[in-house]
């Protein structure tokens, strides 16, 4: 891995480490970078009311928010198990919000990255910001 890659990577894995995931124990972390190089990250948080659970990936975008940052250059979403841990359908929305097509969601395991998608991969066809006449 890049030293960016390996960057983002800790920051996952030290949020994953405090995912509060009593209910299902699936730990998710997530890091990304915004323009100006900050790095933010986030856990999954569960709640007893299941639809009002939290995913890391949210986590780390409301973090880069608050930050200043609105553009996601790069972003790492950290899980356990054999099968990939992508961002589920939300959280790809929520990802299209502050990204472009140049940015890459990269999907982890333990062992380290297992695989690199563009936007367009994940979230074909997709409604965005300029869609309502907003920036991109």
């Amino acid at each position: 891995m890049s030293p960016e890659i390996e960057e983002l990577f800790r920051a996952a894995g030290a949020a994953r480490a405090r995912a509060h995931a009593p209910y299902s124990g699936f730990r998710v972390g997530a890091a990304l970078r915004d323009e100006a190089g900050a790095v933010h990250a986030g856990c999954n948080v569960e709640n007893a009311a299941y639809p009002v659970g939290t995913c890391a990936e949210a986590g780390a975008i409301a973090a880069m928010a608050a930050g200043g940052g609105r553009r996601i250059r790069e972003i790492l979403v950290l899980g356990d198990g054999a099968a990939l841990v992508t961002p589920c359908g939300a959280c790809r929305q929520r990802i299209r919000e502050f990204a472009d097509d140049a940015t890459r969601i990269l999907v982890a395991g333990p062992e380290g990255l297992r695989r690199s998608f563009d936007l367009d991969e994940l979230l074909p066809h997709s409604f965005g910001p300029e869609t309502l006449g907003g920036e991109r």
